[in-house]
C-alpha cells in the first residue's frame, strides 16, 4: 500500500513541476486556441545592452475565456495538436481594449441602411 501511495504522490509532484508562464494574448481568432506572446530580456554578450526576445505559444483555451490583449497565465501540458503544448490556467488581467476587438451585431441604423441599399 505504501508504494502505491508514494507513486501517486510522486505523480502529483511531477504535475506541479510543469512550467508556468505569463504573457499577453496576441491572437484569439482561432477556435479554442489563442496565441500568447512572452517577453524575456537577454543581455548582449559584448555591449551589455538588454535586448527583448519574444516567444509565441499556441495555447488551448477550451472555454474561450481569453481575449486579445489579456494578460494570461499558461501551463505546459502534453501535446494537444501539432503546435499546441500549453493550456490556459487563468486570465490574470483583462485588457481595457478587449471590447474593441470583439465582433458585435450591427446597429439598427446600419442594418436598415444595408437593407435599403444605401
Amino acid at each position: 500500500m505504501t508504494s502505491e501511495a508514494n507513486s501517486q504522490e510522486t505523480d502529483a509532484l511531477a504535475r506541479n513541476r510543469r512550467k508556468v508562464v505569463q504573457g499577453r494574448v496576441k491572437s484569439a481568432k482561432m477556435d479554442k486556441t489563442v496565441i500568447v506572446q512572452t517577453i524575456r530580456y537577454v543581455r548582449h554578450p559584448k555591449y551589455g545592452k538588454f535586448l527583448r526576445r519574444y516567444s509565441r505559444f499556441y495555447v488551448d483555451d477550451p472555454n474561450r475565456e481569453a481575449k486579445q490583449g489579456d494578460l494570461v497565465e499558461i501551463m505546459e501540458t502534453r501535446p494537444l495538436s501539432k503546435l499546441k503544448r500549453w493550456r490556459l490556467v487563468k486570465v490574470v488581467e483583462r485588457s481595457e481594449r478587449a471590447e474593441e476587438f470583439t465582433i458585435s451585431e450591427p446597429s439598427a441604423d446600419v442594418a436598415a441602411a444595408i437593407k435599403s441599399g444605401k
